[in-house]
């Protein structure tokens, strides 16, 4: 997926209600995850991505700097992100427990 077209979120969209359920794609451009929630706020909030499983099904949750992560919306709309982390750094990430 180019992502040099799709427009950035600005911080005022950095919300739960905008960001959870985005799909989250890793540093080789494939899809690494699901952002399943955020855990704290600010500056210092983690964004809790699911990572591998299928369907949902066996996902293992793990805590990145919401920072990490580039927000912005496709040509339809819909909110996803980048970051440099690839699938496999991702599922070697210690499980997140909150």
């Amino acid at each position: 997926m180019n992502h040099n077209n799709h427009v950035r979120l600005a911080p005022a969209e950095l919300t739960p209600a905008i960001l959870e359920g985005a799909t989250i794609y890793g540093a080789d451009d494939h899809k690494v995850g699901k952002l399943d929630h955020i855990h704290g706020s600010g500056a210092g909030s983690k964004a809790i991505i699911d990572v591998g499983g299928f369907l949902g099904i066996g996902a293992k949750p793990v805590a990145v700097p919401l920072m990490d992560l580039q927000f912005m919306r496709d040509e339809d709309g819909d909110v996803h992100a980048v970051t440099s982390w690839t699938k496999d750094q991702l599922k070697d990430m210690p499980e997140d427990r909150h």
